[in-house]
């Protein structure tokens, strides 16, 4: 049974996107733990095991500069529009989503146990390029480091008097929410098909807030049944 693999990048949930057009011959994923080795008393050595490193993945590829028949996909983007999109994502100090699945051609067939699928939050360590003598590609190297998402704490300092007048400090620590893989707009530029719903699912996560954007853009009921393309609206926070 034909099965085709893929390798997916987005950036801000999906909003940028781009499927690597060749894949890879090869791709290393490598799995490390963080353990300190000591001596003891009579030369032994032992190991502490810690938490385990960050996964770590990395593949050379190439852009192809025409549309070879090995290439993946419908969409075969310019090759500057590749590389804009990697340094953009480099430049905003924000993890994508990197995705590794394994396609199956035959739509009504049930997904092997032995195929691997990676679905992980990524930064871009490492993106090198250089063009192909005699032709219009370009090879490149690319690799990445797990995203792990965490809570910042915030201290919150409470003072006290005691009996003998001195002043005695205590500290309380909340949690802050869970940092959001998505950028959020402070304005949106409609599309050709868009509704006020449809952008206030996409950009608020709540199809039923469109009314805060009618609101928010003095939109009468009359202008939201025609949203003129191209029309910048501004979103609530």
């Amino acid at each position: 049974m034909p099965t085709e693999h893929a390798i997916l990048l987005s950036y801000n949930n999906g909003e940028e996107a781009f499927r690597i057009p060749v894949n890879p011959p090869e791709m290393s994923i490598k799995e490390a733990g963080d353990g300190s080795t000591y001596k003891i008393v009579g030369g032994d050595e032992i190991n502490a095991i810690q938490g385990r490193k960050l996964t770590e993945i990395s593949f050379d590829s190439f852009f192809p500069g025409q549309a070879y028949p090995f290439v993946n996909g419908n969409e075969l983007r310019p090759i500057p529009e590749y590389i804009a999109l990697i340094d953009k994502w480099m430049d905003a100090k924000r993890p994508i989503r990197f995705i590794y699945s394994a396609i199956s051609s035959d739509p009504g067939a049930q997904k092997s146990p032995q195929e691997i699928a990676i679905n992980m939050p990524v930064t871009i360590e490492e993106f090198e390029w250089k063009p192909v003598a005699g032709t219009s590609d370009i090879e490149y190297t690319i690799s990445f480091k797990k995203y792990v998402f965490y809570n910042a704490v915030q201290a919150k300092v409470k003072k006290t008097t005691t009996k003998a007048g001195t002043k005695k400090t205590t500290t309380t620590k909340t949690k802050a929410k869970r940092p959001s893989e998505r950028v959020k707009p402070k304005s949106v530029k409609v599309k050709a098909g868009d509704t006020l719903w449809i952008i206030a699912k996409k950009n608020l996560g709540d199809g039923s807030r469109y009314k805060e954007i009618q609101t928010l853009n003095k939109i009468t009921n009359a202008q939201a049944k025609r949203l003129k393309v191209g029309q910048v609206l501004r979103l609530p926070g």
